[in-house]
């Protein structure tokens, strides 16, 4: 099956990172973790709609193809769910009483006031609420891991591979995983459960996060590799 980014890269990209030993796949720990990226409702609209209407709304919204990415999602969690393996989100929540220059992003766009602290921009949608045993961190930054207690988590769980899911791919998306192979973790990116505004931002950084820090795999084959741990364990 053709990558996704293939149609963005010219045939001599794609000879050069080969020939140079770039996009080795490491797999799936023995112990691996499912986080969840700022899958709230300011990234994704309250349904599936153009962007061009979402963002009338929610201006950080991604339109349809969040919704798309949720339905990959839902099946990856319950996946996790079933055998019992740690789930992180996280939510960018803009300040209430501050200045919100460089929140997430260049300028000003989280003292939108759906996306404040506490505003339904900031919840997870219902499609992924959290149930009791899993933790929601609050974040400023794009990295799940910058300011947050996750790497703290990550350790008293043992876990020694990260599936990073969410939003967007170009953003939050490779800053989280660039962060986690920074600490070592084994980096698994599922293909469709990932989603950004721009379908070339997404295709782009999905190459080169295959090619540098990151497993980029279809979900369906993570799922798979996590009901063969589940029977190894």
């Amino acid at each position: 099956m053709t990558a996704i980014w293939e149609k963005y890269l010219d045939v001599r990209d794609l000879k050069n990172y080969s020939t140079s030993g770039f996009g080795k796949k490491y797999g799936i720990g023995k112990n691996p973790a499912l986080i969840i990226v700022d899958v709230t409702y300011g990234f994704t609209g309250e349904k599936a709609e153009p962007i061009e209407e979402s963002i009338k709304k929610y201006p950080a919204s991604c339109g349809v193809a969040s919704w798309e990415s949720i339905k990959h999602i839902q099946r990856l969690l319950m996946a996790a769910r079933d055998i019992g393996i740690p789930v992180y989100y996280t939510i960018i929540e803009g300040y209430k009483d501050s200045s919100n220059e460089r929140v997430a992003v260049k300028g000003n766009l989280f003292s939108h006031p759906t996306l404040l602290e506490g505003e339904k921009g900031t919840w997870v949608v219902n499609e992924l609420k959290p149930i009791p045993g899993e933790i929601v961190l609050s974040k400023k930054k794009p990295s799940a891991f910058f300011g947050t207690p996750l790497v703290t988590h990550l350790m008293a769980d043992k876990v020694d591979s990260v599936i990073v899911t969410g939003c967007t791919t170009s953003g939050c998306i490779r800053s989280t995983v660039v962060d986690a192979f920074s600490y070592n973790y084994q980096v698994i990116v599922p293909e469709e459960c990932v989603f950004d505004r721009s379908i070339t931002s997404h295709a782009i950084n999905l190459f080169d996060m295959q090619q540098k820090y990151a497993d980029v795999v279809k979900t369906e084959d993570v799922i798979k590799e996590l009901k063969l741990l589940s029977l190894v364990k």
